[in-house]
């Protein structure tokens, strides 16, 4: 394998939209062949969380929410994004507190995984929580609508297997612990 550096070099920079949940620009890059692409994309977004969340007895804690950009609804473990100044394991908690009301337990980051490194700048830092217990109830945005569902392993693991967990970024952390025999 090559150690060369294959850095594209980023010529120009335009922003084609600024918006609290999107931001999209188009760099003129150059290649390190000399070849230009003048129109390449990139989604800028802030870093993001996501937690498997374990309860003392073994419950995996799940959310239930739509998602419109498929048109379903879908099981998912508990997600959010860093707030600036936010630390990811403070952020995780935070999300889990909020969107579930259960907290405690042990913590530790599983991976850093990145949604699409080819045309999006943020990474999703990925939390096991164990031991965790309901602490108090939802608090929820306007915009969410979220129920909360306590699976079994066995459940979970099945919900993988059907490809039932559509969500990637999610599903990723999920095999990755059942790889490691959690």
């Amino acid at each position: 394998m090559g150690e060369h550096d294959m850095k594209w070099r980023t010529l120009g920079s335009e922003y084609i939209i600024r918006r609290p949940w999107l931001t999209a620009r188009r760099d003129t890059v150059e290649l390190p062949n000399g070849a230009v692409n003048d129109e390449y994309y990139v989604l800028e977004y802030p870093d993001w969380i996501n937690v498997t969340a374990i309860t003392a007895d073994g419950q995996y804690v799940f959310v239930r929410q739509y998602r419109h950009g498929l048109g379903q609804t879908c099981h998912e473990i508990v997600a959010g994004v860093i707030e600036p100044g936010e630390q990811p394991e403070a952020a995780a908690r935070r999300e889990l507190m909020e969107e579930t009301g259960f907290g405690g337990g042990k913590w530790r980051e599983l991976m850093t995984i990145s949604p699409n490194p080819s045309t999006v700048t943020n990474v999703v830092h990925c939390f096991v929580a164990t031991g965790v217990e309901r602490l108090g109830t939802q608090h929820l945005d306007a915009t969410e609508d979220i129920e909360v569902c306590l699976f079994t392993k066995d459940e979970v693991l099945r919900m993988l297997e059907r490809g039932k967990i559509m969500q990637a970024l999610m599903a990723a952390p999920l095999w990755r612990l059942f790889a490691e025999g959690q």
